[in-house]
């Protein structure tokens, strides 16, 4: 066969495509001859155009899905392949039905990858605005866009054949899908905050009402179309194939899951028969009439989400179909995006009017429950907005309604121009209306500072893994629980979110009957449980299990913080020791006590834990001695770790000692009244310290930084327990100490981190609430009188 001639530029896509053609690798009379090498330089091709698309995009704030479908709207008949030489050497008419069998293929995939990060369970725990939201959100659009649609076959003359698609475009309006809501919030951050959890509830809820006209009128069409037998047929396999889902896949599902071991891998034999159960469903689905799509997200549905097994899958398929296959997706459906295909205005505003209609409608539909029950507008409106954000799902029905020719190309390139533009609009109206750490702001002190000796002190503890446990432990222990002063105590084990579309924050219910296989969470819940029955009367233990993204972690802390009116975090810190040896680091845990640092409504305390504890919370009552140090420089953070070291001094198996860090110059900076303050404190203490022979005063004159680093390596192991305030004011020797270490710890916290002053010294570096609602200086609303210090 004589091999094509190249009629294009030397480009070096074209010289590409040239070799692959000399050496026979593609045959173009034969569309089942469609190579590798051809298809992955189209993927190559798509993959530049879309970072770099990206890369522009990314300042401005765009979804990724902008800059995806705007790369294969470059590759299209719109830009690069209204050439017809480009088109034919690099998209071959012969070779797009392989290229639609491979697009399909990996959207049947990428979909049943988002049927397993959905919980179907979502549905019972959403609240009863959700439902509201979700069906206003669905029907208000559908019912205005419906009312447009009339009046434009009434009015506007429109063409007959153009008329029949305006129900399509009032469909794909209407839409909100879960899947693309969830990827939506990941990107923008805020899929654990309080938007973001009511969002997918109520998308969910939205996306049971598409499905449920969409079933009337496939129902309708049946009847009116078909036969009586082929109708009831047809209902009865749709039936038998549910509940075969339902009540064989499922419990298959359930059954993987309960031979597999926690923290152990799965079979591959459970993976491999889950994608053969994917496989043979689509095939009967498509037997019967059913579209495969559908029924591989029902499959999906199925099998539970997160660990072992739902997360085992998406790890899986998730580089294979999102990376590799989705993005043919764009290329398809750039293929058949065509400007040029744009001829008459009137069809243009035609739809552009549905578009706006669907658009105000859905708004409306999600603010009118919202300020019925007096959410503040902006949220309000953001969550309306947010719920009329298109995606890939949107997409593919676009596409598959252009495969059966139910779409002509003038209108399904303006639907896709109308997918990108209402999104792009979206995003940065979300982002500047919408800013979750602004509902962490506290209306009144919550600091250890302020806190009465006869109120409840609330506590919570960030658990990320049982080797946290301990340290926290001894850490509540010598806190002083009592009768009189108890403290209520919120553990909160932070899990990362794998293998699930939304995140959860949930408290934690204890089984009646105790498992043998009991989970991660249960281990270190039972755990406090028996603390609890330690300290009876004393402490009270509430557990809740948070599982989220890394990057908005923080939300679920700050948020149930705020909740709970907890007075005091304690974090603990992203490095791990075995016996005083680091073992490893963790960026995102580091970045997660950055975030909350920043944003917690209280005060907070990160702990580091040296590896090498000493079971003080089981042996306090038999004399055991822990042994605290107080390091004071001056400022707030100093006086928030003086004033719980106060607190720990009334246990009677703690000894505190303050060391009183002081020079000719000031040893920090600040001002007049943060100084007065210090003075005042101090010598509360002093007092104190005559009356308590358990309490230690010690006054260590320094003149430059490595005075106070000799100080702290004299140390070596005779505390427990060292704490130190995280901020301090800039002064000489501070900026001498900086250049020794600096970090999230603050000066003094990341040299006592990086020094040995122990093995077995634990580390609690305070902070002060510093987010408080009319004030931006914490001493302003430190009165000067006598603290009981």
């Amino acid at each position: 066969m004589e091999k094509p001639k190249i009629q294009f530029g030397d480009s070096f896509i074209c010289q590409s495509i040239h070799k692959i053609n000399s050496r026979g690798f593609w045959c173009g009379d034969d569309p089942l001859a469609y190579s590798l090498p051809l298809f992955l330089l189209q993927l190559f091709i798509m993959y530049i155009f879309t970072r770099f698309i990206y890369t522009i995009l990314k300042p401005f704030g765009q979804p990724s899905f902008i800059s995806h479908i705007l790369g294969g709207v470059t590759l299209g008949p719109s830009v690069l392949s209204h050439n017809s030489a480009f088109s034919d050497k690099v998209f071959p008419s012969k070779a797009k039905n392989v290229l639609d069998t491979i697009a399909f293929f990996g959207f049947l995939l990428f979909v049943f990858q988002l049927g397993v990060k959905v919980d179907p369970t979502i549905i019972y725990r959403s609240p009863k605005r959700a439902f509201s939201i979700g069906i206003l959100a669905f029907f208000v659009p559908f019912t205005l866009s419906s009312m447009a649609v009339f009046f434009l076959r009434q009015f506007a003359s429109l063409d007959h054949d153009f008329s029949r698609m305006l129900s399509i475009v009032v469909q794909i309006q209407c839409i909100t899908a879960i899947p693309v809501i969830s990827g939506f919030l990941s990107e923008l951050q805020i899929l654990n905050s309080e938007i973001g959890r009511l969002a997918i509830s109520s998308s969910f809820v939205c996306d049971i009402c598409y499905w449920f006209i969409v079933t009337i009128k496939y129902g309708t069409y049946l009847t009116s179309t078909k036969s009586v037998g082929v109708t009831i047929g047809s209902g009865i396999s749709s039936c038998l194939l549910f509940l075969f889902i339902m009540y064989v896949v499922h419990p298959a599902a359930l059954w993987a899951i309960q031979h597999t071991a926690e923290g152990k891998p799965v079979q591959e034999i459970y993976i491999f028969g889950a994608l053969l159960t994917l496989l043979f469903c689509g095939f009967m689905g498509e037997a019967i009439g059913l579209n495969a799509i559908v029924v591989a997200f029902l499959v999906g549905l199925a099998i539970p989400d997160g660990p072992p097994l739902g997360a085992a899958l998406v790890d899986k398929l998730d580089c294979f179909a999102s990376v590799v296959l989705l993005p043919i997706l764009y290329i398809i459906g750039g293929l058949r995006t065509d400007v040029y295909a744009i001829q008459k205005m009137k069809n243009l505003g035609s739809i552009l009017l549905i578009v706006c209609v669907s658009f105000c409608g859905k708004i409306v539909g999600a603010l009118l429950p919202l300020l019925f029950c007096r959410m503040p507008f902006r949220d309000a409106l953001s969550l309306g907005l947010i719920m009329n954000c298109k995606g890939n799902i949107e997409l593919a029905l676009l596409i598959n309604w252009k495969l059966l020719n139910a779409l002509s190309d003038e209108c399904f390139t303006i639907m896709v121009i109308t997918l990108v533009v209402t999104t792009a609009l979206v995003t940065p109206i979300v982002k500047a209306l919408y800013d979750p750490s602004m509902r962490f702001l506290a209306y009144k002190r919550r600091t250890l500072l302020h806190h009465r000796n006869d109120e409840e002190l609330r506590i919570m503890a960030c658990i990320h893994k049982q080797d946290n446990v301990l340290a926290i432990l001894n850490l509540l222990t010598a806190s002083n629980p009592t009768e009189a002063s108890c403290i209520d105590l919120v553990v909160l084990h932070l899990v990362k979110l794998v293998g699930q579309a939304s995140s959860v924050l949930v408290s934690h219910m204890p089984r009646e009957r105790p498992s043998k296989h009991a989970s991660q969470s249960e281990k270190i819940f039972n755990v406090f449980s028996k603390f609890e029955e330690a300290f009876r009367g004393k402490l009270t233990v509430h557990c809740y299990k948070g599982i989220s993204p890394y990057a908005t972690m923080h939300n679920d802390v700050c948020y149930l913080a705020l909740e709970k009116r907890t007075t005091f975090i304690i974090l603990p810190f992203h490095k791990q020791w075995i016996i005083g040896e680091t073992t490893e680091s963790t960026f995102a845990f580091k970045q997660l006590n950055k975030n909350v640092l920043e944003k917690a409504p209280c005060s907070v305390g990160v702990l580091i834990d040296r590896g090498n504890q000493k079971k003080f919370w089981c042996g306090y009552m038999k004399e055991s001695i822990y042994q605290v140090a107080v390091f004071f420089f001056g400022g707030t953070d100093d006086r928030e770790a003086l004033a719980y070291a106060r607190r720990m001094s009334e246990q009677p198996n703690v000894h505190v000692t303050l060391f009183h860090f002081s020079s000719i110059a000031d040893i920090v900076g600040g001002t007049e009244r943060s100084k007065m303050l210090d003075t005042q404190v101090l010598s509360d203490f002093r007092l104190n310290a005559f009356r308590n022979n358990r309490v230690s005063y010690k006054d260590e004159m320094v003149m430059n930084g490595k005075d106070v680093i000799s100080v702290i390596e004299c140390m070596e192991s005779s505390y427990d327990l060292v704490m130190v305030g995280r901020r301090h004011a800039n002064s000489q020797l501070m900026a001498e100490l900086k250049k020794w270490k600096q970090g999230e710890l603050g000066i003094v916290g990341e040299i006592l981190v990086s020094l040995s002053t122990g093995a077995k010294t634990s580390i609690l570096v305070v902070q002060q609430q510093t987010r408080y609602w009319g004030s931006c200086d914490p001493d302003e609303i430190t009165p000067l009188r006598r603290v009981d210090i």
